[in-house]
């Protein structure tokens, strides 16, 4: 499986797009990772926490001002304000009060991790991807102002290092995971597609072939290829017919996760997911794992 990644930013008011790196004394260890300057981390007064004013600039200086809108991964007038639908935090003191992408003793593999997956810090059209195998987890870098793109492996760790990624529902579109180590040391990440992630790990959903499927699934299958459930507004264009292959995952309990990339005539993709049964039929109770 490969998904872009990078460390997770705060969403709580006090710490809406920063991000801190703590030893398990919860001291600040940015200084002593050997990274390229940062923004540092403090935690927002009352009166930062209404918005972004000019007066940031004078204040935090431009690096932290754009580390605030470029990282924070909030929708334009809610930087400093908890996303609908976040709920409420499952650790305040590592989400409210501080909010620790890395949490890691000396020696741990936690300080390991490449300076990159830091957006603050990583050039412009730089992004950082995962791979997990069976083998191993990786960090690759991906420069896309290279011409061709070009690719390299920046991080890598066994997959025996792993205690266990989770996910972390207090965070923007729940996009979230933590990385435990078996050290004890630990990351956060914003992660694409953090259910199949988890999953994955947890080996709860693997992926199959259209072979791999029961005949009604088969059957199900090529309807929703032939027909997508899809509509859009004639403003934006019509759907066309598919063209690629859909993903398909396939559960412990035989529901099978299809995964169609649906052509608009504006050019645009989207992706669309339906959950099928052994017997073929939708199921809807695993939409929320979308």
């Amino acid at each position: 499986m490969r998904v872009e990644a990078a460390f997770a930013t705060g969403i709580a008011p006090a710490v809406a797009g920063l991000r801190s790196f703590r030893d398990t004394d919860r001291r600040d260890i940015e200084a002593e990772l050997g990274w390229p300057p940062g923004p540092g981390f403090t935690l927002r007064g009352k009166a930062e926490r209404g918005g972004v004013r000019a007066l940031d600039i004078a204040l935090l200086g431009i690096p932290r001002l754009l580390n605030m809108v470029a990282n924070a991964g909030a929708a334009s007038g809610t930087l400093f304000n908890e996303p609908a639908g976040a709920g409420k935090p499952q650790e305040p003191e590592n989400e409210v009060a501080d909010f620790p992408v890395l949490w890691a003793a000396p020696g741990s593999t936690a300080r390991t991790l490449p300076w990159q997956l830091d957006p603050a810090r990583r050039p412009k059209k730089f992004r950082t991807e995962l791979v997990l195998t069976d083998q191993r987890l990786l960090i690759l870098g991906v420069d896309a102002s290279a011409e061709p793109v070009s690719t390299e492996e920046l991080w890598a760790t066994p997959h025996d290092s792993i205690a266990d990624i989770e996910r972390m529902p207090y965070s923007e579109g729940g996009a979230d995971v933590r990385v435990r180590f078996t050290d004890g040391s630990w990351t956060r990440w914003k992660v694409q597609e953090a259910p199949k992630l988890v999953g994955r790990f947890h080996r709860d959903r693997q992926p199959v072939t259209e072979d791999d499927l029961t005949s009604q699934q088969r059957e199900r299958l090529t309807e929703l290829v032939e027909s997508p459930p899809l509509q859009v507004s004639r403003a934006v264009g019509k759907v066309l017919p598919i063209t690629k292959a859909p993903s398909l995952e396939r559960f412990s309990d035989g529901t099978v996760m299809v995964e169609l990339r649906v052509p608009i005539s504006n050019g645009t993709i989207q992706t669309v997911t339906r959950y099928l049964s052994p017997t073929g039929t939708d199921d809807t109770s695993k939409d929320r794992l979308s």
